[in-house]
């Protein structure tokens, strides 16, 4: 039999080895091959990958002032914004919550610590003072004072996301109130984020040559033979997230109509760069336009994702609490009930500082670790040779759980097109993946 031939103009498929999680995927096997062979070479490939992150980082701030402005503006009740935002936090709240909480439980149930009888006095801290000292910067005030930039400008310059967010929450509603005026400043808005899309569609197909820098430093630098005396935390660690996705999020993903594990295949592109680069930051500008894609409000995703992305980070959230336990195991630190549930409540509020960059994990346990003085901090240093390995799986997770969460909020507000949600879904994985989201003409939020 012979093909059935194409209409005039119909795209061609793409094959096999054009489809970007294929390349992304044998990048990082690549990666380790050589990281693993050549450990000098892979040592030195840090750049590639390094150039690939701060290329992506680059357009995380404008993408996220587009889609938050021309979503805001283009909102006929502007008491959506508050509606939508209160909504997502409680959702973070909880999730979160409930992350934390399975971390704590997995310790104390697996005991990935008990029997290495570390002794804290004799480990250097030098290893993680970059690390204490950056987790002990500022009052609790002075971080909320951070989220205030010293300029417009300035919020763009460090690339800070609230601080980004706050300027476009503030300029959105700004250009609602304006009446026509503000249209015409939304549609240069909608047509300068298809632009900065467009410049990302073409910075992503760089992401295999991203994923295999960042795995050939990866080996190279620390070897495979690091993971095997803390394999047993590693496992834990990444069996737990797998747990939390598959039933916690799964659970949440059915009962508002879709499967997790469809969103997951749908998302594969992005988990595969993720897994190479160890940062869902990544990502950001592609998830926005994926979500979109898959019926979800450009106001609602404009809002949710990165506000997900400093106070939705469920992968995070495990690793903290069950670092925490292993920790005062390996240590023998003994811990009252009381004294973990304290470590569950500092973790709730140390949590919400971090953000999907990599190694802000690592900074967050050490903030932890900092308020509860009962076990060494200087014990760190025992996690140090394997935070690059857990990173990868508190970014995945991350990744995940945002991506759930603006679904369901999205849902809750009524502005997700579940048939439209439904159809892609069962499309496979890379629908979606266009060099430009549609931003114009989307459907916003109900007055």
């Amino acid at each position: 039999m012979h093909p059935e031939p194409q209409p005039p103009g119909a795209p061609r498929p793409t094959p096999w080895y054009g489809v970007l999680y294929v390349q992304v995927l044998a990048a990082i096997v690549a990666g380790v091959a050589v990281g693993y062979a050549y450990p000098g070479l892979g040592a030195a490939l840090k750049p590639l990958g390094d150039a690939f992150i701060g290329l992506i980082k680059m357009m995380i701030a404008p993408v996220i002032f587009c889609t938050v402005v021309h979503g805001i503006a283009s909102m006929s009740d502007l008491k959506s914004v508050g509606r939508v935002g209160l909504k997502a936090l409680v959702y973070f709240e909880v999730v979160s919550t409930a992350a934390l909480a399975i971390g704590l439980v997995v310790g104390r149930t697996v005991r990935p610590g008990a029997g290495f009888d570390i002794d804290a006095t004799a480990l250097d801290p030098r290893a993680v003072e970059s690390y204490v000292r950056r987790a002990g910067e500022g009052s609790f005030v002075d971080h909320l004072m951070a989220i205030v930039p010293s300029t417009f400008v300035d919020a763009f310059a460090k690339g800070d996301l609230l601080q980004v967010l706050l300027v476009s929450v503030l300029s959105g509603v700004a250009v609602s109130r304006m009446g026509a005026p503000g249209q015409r400043i939304a549609a240069a808005v909608d047509l300068a984020g298809q632009m900065f899309f467009r410049i990302i569609g073409l910075i992503v197909r760089l992401a295999p040559i991203g994923a295999f820098g960042a795995m050939a430093f990866t080996v190279g630098a620390y070897g495979l033979g690091s993971l095997w005396n803390l394999v047993q935390l590693v496992a834990t660690f990444y069996l737990t997230s797998a747990i939390f996705v598959l039933l916690v999020l799964g659970s949440i993903a059915r009962l508002n109509g879709f499967s997790i594990l469809r969103l997951v295949r749908y998302i594969g592109d992005e988990l595969l760069i993720v897994l190479g680069t160890s940062s869902s930051e990544t990502v950001l500008p592609h998830m926005i336009q994926k979500l979109q894609t898959l019926g979800a409000s450009p106001s609602v995703v404009g809002l949710v994702v990165p506000t997900g992305y400093s106070f939705n980070l469920d992968g995070t959230n495990i690793y903290i609490t069950l670092a925490v336990l292993f920790l005062a195991q390996a240590t023998n630190t003994p811990l009252t009930l009381t004294q973990e549930l304290t470590i569950l409540a500092v973790a709730m509020l140390t949590s919400k500082g971090a953000s999907g960059v990599t190694g802000a994990g690592f900074v967050t346990l050490a903030a932890t670790l900092s308020i509860v003085p009962d076990i060494p901090i200087q014990a760190l240093a025992i996690l140090v040779g394997i935070d690059k390995f857990m990173s990868e799986c508190r970014a995945l997770t991350n990744l995940v759980g945002n991506a759930v969460a603006t679904l369901v909020v999205a849902r809750w507000e009524g502005a997700l097109d579940a048939g439209r949600l439904t159809r892609e879904l069962a499309g496979g994985p890379g629908r979606g993946t266009t060099d430009a989201a549609p931003m114009a003409g989307a459907r916003g939020l109900p007055s």
